[in-house]
């Protein structure tokens, strides 16, 4: 069961993360070890060569990851994350892009994600990521 709501997990970031909403990101679905989101396209987050930026694709594959401990855990504003590892696999068109993530494993203190990411619109994978998460005590 989860135990934070997309209205919960909102609040809780416009709460703990005011400046999060400036990245655009939108929750469209919330199950229970899963969550899409949206990443709302802007100029902002391209860089050089007209293409959604490495730091940008991080942040979205971090912010997934957190969203699907925290919806599963609570509000523990003090998870944090512990590794962070992805592949690009192809340029990201100028265009929203869709996260899918994957709670892997909940353990007492570490969880492990996956996070898929794609052009919307497009099938191809445009990056893989594993996020590991230490919870506290």
């Amino acid at each position: 069961m989860l135990k934070m709501s997309v209205a919960d997990l909102e609040e809780f970031f416009a709460t703990h993360f005011p400046g999060m909403n400036n990245f655009h990101f939108k929750i469209e679905s919330l199950e229970l070890r899963h969550v899409q989101m949206r990443l709302l396209y802007h100029d902002l987050h391209l860089r050089p060569g007209g293409t959604v930026s490495g730091p940008t694709m991080m942040t979205l594959a971090d912010t997934v990851g957190y969203i699907l401990v925290l919806a599963t855990i609570g509000p523990v504003a003090l998870a944090v994350t512990s590794s962070l590892n992805i592949n690009f696999l192809r340029k990201p068109a100028p265009v929203d892009l869709i996260a899918r993530g994957t709670l892997l494993k909940l353990g007492s203190r570490l969880a492990v994600c996956q996070v898929d990411m794609f052009s919307d619109g497009r099938d191809e994978l445009v990056a893989h990521s594993t996020v590991t998460y230490s919870i506290p005590a």
